[in-house]
């Protein structure tokens, strides 16, 4: 089943309607508390309406203006036509990993090769889990994602059906890593909104890896909300590769918990698209907690990529660290807020954040916003940003060296990136980001 949405009307009123007309029927709900948080949220959307310009968190990205288009919502739960074939460009060769494929946000069974798991580890859909471990899904479903307070993720709860879950229970380690391949395969302009759900338990290891392609050249929208629970001791990677092409946009949002002595990292690399806003909140809830957020934006075109994040230091003796790079080539544009958060009597905080970027043409255009909000007086917090060119006295060196002046300009553009991609923790995953990188500054230059 699909819902056009009505382009008559005002958008916030068209995802109103078609939430009414839908709700208890395709928007129904695994348990009543998932039921209520759907009304709920709707009425906060309602409240807040679609975020615009005129809100100082979204001052430089028009989200608005994107959404204000004919698109399809789709809440039956017919896929599209997608087989191995259609998939097999976007696999990574020598990534032995326990792989699930979503298409348009469902878990396609077909063409997930999941594998065998440790005992107790469950890597599924979300609404698989909602029905066979309720349990877990209560626990953590809705408490990380702010929905009261932020609109993109009222909407999401309100109008969620599928997405990608993974719980590794206390101890467990998982030794490869688990891959969600989200692939948008449609002839019409779709408005996706998949959640994700990923608890990691006491002293237990994960990675996870989230790649986002497109079969598509349609104007699409995918409005994600994903929450990461890390219990005390526990360690999670958490990885997003974002390539869908020059006609998708997204607003997509990472929520994460952490526990005592746990460590939580996630890196969002950002490779095509047309208008991204990304959403990095990180609650430090336990003592020497570690927490490590990065980025990597390669613009082109015109695309506009809108990193925003927040690090909450919550309790004392924790550390975190924040790298934000970007390199921008034609008429492209990023944002970068950050903003480190340390509240009263969380003593004892060391926390770094950094934004860079290297402008390479004129047109293209940065706004970077790093910000300290502290609240305690036994810390050690900095903050920074840089925006620049290519170096010319490191290009010089390299010429010096019997370097041509192109492969020079490479070279320096791979150095000022590697420090990003070098924290993707799985060997056979950043080769193939680093060389989709080296092969897009090839063309830079």
């Amino acid at each position: 089943m699909t819902t056009a949405l009505d382009t008559d009307s005002d958008p916030k009123d068209r995802f109103i309607s078609a939430f009414e007309v839908n709700h208890g029927q395709t928007l129904n709900g695994t348990s009543a508390s998932i039921s209520k948080q759907r009304e709920d949220a709707i009425e906060h959307f309602a409240e807040l309406g679609i975020p615009t310009n005129d809100l100082e968190l979204w001052k430089y990205t028009n989200i608005a203006k994107i959404i204000d288009r004919p698109y399809t919502l789709p809440l039956g739960a017919e896929p599209p036509s997608v087989d191995e074939s259609d998939i097999a460009p976007f696999l990574i060769d020598d990534m032995n990993a326990h792989r699930v494929v979503l298409v348009n946000g469902r878990v396609d069974e077909s063409l997930s090769d999941i594998g065998e798991l440790p005992s107790g580890v469950v890597v599924s859909s979300l609404a698989q889990a909602g029905d066979e471990h309720p349990d877990v899904v209560e626990e953590h479903y809705g408490r990380y994602a702010d929905y009261e307070d932020d609109a993109m993720t009222a909407l999401n709860t309100a109008f969620v059906q599928d997405g990608a879950f993974a719980y590794v229970p206390s101890g467990t380690i998982v030794e490869k890593p688990i891959f969600f391949l989200h692939i948008t395969a449609s002839d019409e302009d779709l408005f996706l909104q998949p959640r994700h759900l990923f608890v990691v338990e006491d002293g237990a290891i994960a990675k996870i890896v989230e790649a986002q392609h497109a079969l598509t050249d349609a104007q699409t929208f995918t409005n994600t909300v994903g929450e990461a629970f890390v219990g005390e001791r526990g360690n999670l990677d958490h990885y997003l590769f974002q390539d869908e092409g020059h006609s998708a946009s997204q607003v997509h949002t990472r929520a994460a918990q952490q526990k005592d002595n746990s460590v939580y990292s996630t890196q969002a690399v950002t490779y095509t698209g047309e208008v991204i806003r990304n959403n990095a909140t990180v609650e430090a809830d336990g003592t020497f907690c570690e927490s490590n957020l990065f980025g990597l934006v390669i613009g082109k075109d015109d695309m506009h990529v809108d990193n925003h994040t927040r690090m909450d230091h919550v309790q004392p003796d924790c550390n975190s660290n924040e790298l934000y790079k970007h390199v921008l080539n034609d008429e492209s544009t990023a944002v970068f807020n950050g903003k480190v958060y340390v509240a009263r009597g969380s003593q004892r905080i060391d926390a770094y954040q950094q934004n860079d970027t290297l402008v390479m043409d004129n047109d293209a255009q940065i706004y970077t916003k790093p910000e300290l909000e502290i609240y305690a007086d036994d810390v050690e917090c900095s903050h920074g940003a840089t925006t620049g060119q290519v170096d010319e006295e490191g290009v010089f060196y390299l010429r010096s060296r019997g370097i041509s002046e192109r492969q020079a300009r490479i070279l320096m553009l791979q150095a000022f990136s590697e420090e990003v991609l070098s924290e993707l923790g799985i060997d056979a995953f950043r080769d193939h980001v680093t060389e989709l990188v080296r092969d897009r500054f090839a063309t830079y230059v």
